[in-house]
C-alpha cells in the first residue's frame, strides 16, 4: 500500500498576476523538496481528472458554477475578487482541482491506495456554496467529502483544517451537516474574519492569536480536535493542508515549523488508523513563502508515506 501524489500540469498554469501570492511556483517547489527527500518516487502519481459538475452540485449552487464557468477569460484575467483572478488557464484547473480530490477519494475507497496527498491548484477552502473568494474557486475538500458521503455511503467524515486561514467556505457548506466534522485552527482576527464564534458539536473552531507556537497549537489539537475525533469516529479523514501558519510565511503571523506538521499528521494518522481503516485524503490549501511550503509539505507527505 502506498501515498498517492495527484496533480496536473494545468495546475501551474493557473496564474493571477505578476507578485501574487498564490503562484505556480507553489507546486514546483513541493515536488522539488520531495525530489531532494528522495520521496517522490516511492509515491504512485497520477494526473487529476476533471471534475463533473453534477459533483460540484454536490455543495455548491448551479448559479455558483455557472458564473464560474462564464467568467473565464480567452486572454489576459478577469478579477472575481480583489485577491481571486482567472486566465485562460484557470477553469480547467479549478476542475481538475476538484477532479483530484475525487480520485484520491475513489483510489482510498478502493483500496488502491493507503491515503493520498493532491498537490493542487487554485485552493479551495473559503470557496462557499454560492461564492469564490480568497483564491479559491470551488471547494475542493468539500466536493471530496460529498462525493464519500454520496458515491461511497459513508455516514461520517471528518475534515481538518490546520491552514492559518478560518475555512470559512467548508464550514459555510457543512454547518447543518452532522455527518461531516470540521476541526479547525487559524489565525484570528485575521482573513477571513470569521470562525470564533461558529462552533457546534460537528464544527470544532479553535482561533489561535498572532504570535501562537507550535506548543500552543499542539495544545489546541490535543484539547479540542483529538476528542471530538474520537468520538465522531471518522470513516474517512480529509485534510486542509495549508501551510502559511509556519513562522517563515509571510503572509500570517502563527510561528509553527515542520515539526508541528510532523507531530499533527502523526496525531491524524492514529485517529485514521483506529477508526478509519487509515483513510486519509490530504489536500493542498496556502503556503506562500515557498522553501518553507516544500519543507513542511515534504515533511507531512513523508508521515503519510510511513506504514
Amino acid at each position: 500500500m502506498v501515498t498517492a501524489f495527484i496533480t496536473h500540469p494545468v495546475c501551474l498554469k493557473h496564474a493571477m498576476g505578476l507578485g501574487h501570492p498564490e503562484c505556480p511556483e507553489r507546486l514546483e517547489a513541493i515536488k522539488r523538496q520531495l525530489d531532494t527527500a528522495g520521496i517522490f518516487p516511492a509515491l504512485q502519481q497520477h494526473d487529476a481528472p476533471p471534475a463533473e459538475r453534477e459533483q460540484l452540485l454536490r455543495v455548491h449552487t448551479e448559479n455558483h458554477v455557472r458564473r464560474i464557468e462564464s467568467s473565464a477569460p480567452q486572454h489576459g484575467l478577469v478579477s472575481l475578487d480583489p485577491d481571486t483572478s482567472m486566465n485562460p488557464y484557470t477553469l480547467e484547473a479549478a476542475f481538475r482541482a476538484v477532479g483530484a480530490v475525487i480520485l484520491a477519494t475513489d483510489l482510498v475507497m478502493q483500496g488502491a491506495v493507503a491515503n493520498a496527498f493532491c498537490s493542487i491548484r487554485p485552493p479551495g477552502h473559503h470557496a462557499t456554496r454560492d461564492q469564490a473568494m480568497g483564491f479559491c474557486f470551488f471547494n475542493n475538500v468539500a466536493v471530496g467529502a460529498a462525493h464519500a458521503v454520496s458515491r461511497h455511503g459513508l455516514s461520517r467524515v471528518a475534515i481538518v483544517d490546520f491552514d492559518v486561514h478560518h475555512g470559512n467556505g467548508t464550514e459555510d457548506i457543512f454547518r447543518d451537516d452532522a455527518r461531516v466534522m470540521l476541526c479547525s485552527t487559524f489565525q484570528h482576527p485575521f482573513y477571513p474574519y470569521s470562525g470564533a464564534a461558529g462552533s457546534s458539536d460537528h464544527i470544532i473552531n479553535v482561533p489561535l492569536v498572532a504570535g501562537s507556537n507550535g506548543e500552543i497549537f499542539r495544545q489546541a489539537v490535543t484539547r479540542y480536535w483529538l476528542p471530538a475525533l474520537d468520538a465522531f469516529r471518522p470513516e474517512i479523514i480529509y485534510i486542509s493542508a495549508g501551510f502559511d501558519a509556519h513562522r517563515e510565511d509571510y503572509l500570517a503571523g502563527l510561528n509553527l515549523d515542520e515539526t508541528d506538521y510532523v507531530w499533527v499528521t502523526e496525531q491524524i494518522k492514529t485517529v485514521a488508523d483506529e477508526h478509519a481503516q487509515g483513510r486519509i485524503i490530504s489536500v493542498l490549501e496556502g503556503g506562500y513563502e515557498l522553501a518553507a511550503l516544500g519543507r513542511s509539505a515534504a515533511a507531512h507527505i513523508q508521515v503519510l508515506c510511513r506504514s
